[in-house]
């Protein structure tokens, strides 16, 4: 079991690498603002990032898990910790990992580009 917790300005290194293996893009300087903001997640074991979970208000910009550590609910703890900090989360992903976002509850819908949608999730923080 891997713990979740706020990520520090000493994790952006690690935050990015994770990013960069998922093939996602971020913003390093956005990035850094939203870790001093506490809207950066990470999930660890002995000291290594294991994976990371960025939100933008109440929308998930990216969540990502070091390829290794994938479907080993690494991905599953740390939406589970996000929820807990906000009402409502809503992401925007591709057709091939819409099973991993209805697992969690989100409601799902198409957007206008094909085989992307639009996952929403209403939590009570707490």
């Amino acid at each position: 079991m891997t713990a979740v917790r706020e990520a520090t300005v000493e994790d952006l290194p690690d935050v990015l690498n994770v990013v960069d293996g998922a093939a996602l893009r971020v913003d390093v300087d956005e990035l850094r603002e939203r870790i001093a903001g506490g809207d950066v997640l990470v999930s660890g074991e002995e000291g290594r990032v294991l994976g990371t979970v960025i939100l933008d208000g109440n929308r998930i910009a990216a969540v990502a898990v070091r390829r290794g550590r994938r479907d080993q609910g690494v991905g599953t703890a740390l939406v589970e910790a996000a929820s807990r900090r906000r009402d409502r989360l809503v992401a925007e992903f591709d057709a091939r990992v819409r099973p991993f976002w209805e697992s969690l509850g989100f409601d799902i819908e198409p957007v206008e580009e094909p085989d992307r949608y639009r996952g929403v999730l209403h939590t009570r923080p707490g």
